[in-house]
């Protein structure tokens, strides 16, 4: 087992080899295997980026990201500029039924509102947007409300993704389903092996929401 301070030192390497993160202005500590990220970056798009990297760390069981976005002046745009932007990556994005999501912008942040068939869709939103210059933050308030299904097929499907997707975990992870709400619990290995069975939850066909429960050891 590594100590919170090789944890620690693992975050910041990792941190450090990721070209995506600004770290200059980041400080991390690790308490009992959680990783909490201060400080500031330049883009909404390094903060998340520093959050990922973090959570590729072994050994580090969760995130909390607490790092403040701080808009260099050559990044700075105005929020009728950003609103416009965000309208026009939602339009271009094939993936996002941009005729069903309604954006606002206040301050640098963006609040994306509406009702999608599929988790896909909803993040596809975020995706869209989250790189635009002057973005401090996203907020998806975007709801999934797909056709309906058999809690039954909901809970075998997941349950048959989680084999192709991460066969090593699937036996460790327990599905349950009531009116298109897919709780997971269980105990996997890695963060990674976590984000997998959400994901495999997602896609299935009648989901609302996922309830992910699963512990990191």
């Amino acid at each position: 087992m590594k100590t919170n301070e090789d944890l620690q030192h693992d975050v910041r390497s990792e941190l450090a080899w990721d070209p995506r993160v600004d770290d200059a202005n980041i400080d991390t500590v690790v308490t009992g295997g959680v990783a909490t990220l201060k400080g500031t970056v330049p883009t909404f798009a390094d903060r998340l980026a520093a959050e990922r990297a973090a959570e590729r760390v072994f050994g580090i069981r969760a995130v909390a990201n607490e790092l403040a976005v701080a808009v260099p002046i050559h990044f700075e745009r105005s929020d009728t500029d950003i609103a416009h932007a965000v309208v026009n990556a939602l339009s271009w994005d094939v993936e996002v039924p941009d005729a069903r999501i309604k954006s606002s912008v206040s301050n640098g942040v963006v609040r994306l509102d509406g009702n999608v068939d599929f988790n896909y869709q909803r993040e596809a939103a975020t995706k869209a947007v989250r790189n635009l210059s002057g973005v401090r933050e996203v907020i998806n308030g975007i709801t999934v409300t797909p056709k309906g299904a058999a809690a039954s097929d909901v809970r075998q499907s997941i349950k048959q993704a989680l084999e192709r997707r991460a066969d090593r975990t699937a036996d460790r992870i327990e599905v349950q389903t009531a009116g298109g709400v897919v709780t997971l619990t269980g105990q996997v290995p890695s963060i990674g092996d976590r984000r997998a069975a959400e994901g495999a939850a997602w896609s299935a066909p009648g989901v609302t929401d996922v309830r992910d429960e699963v512990v990191v050891l």
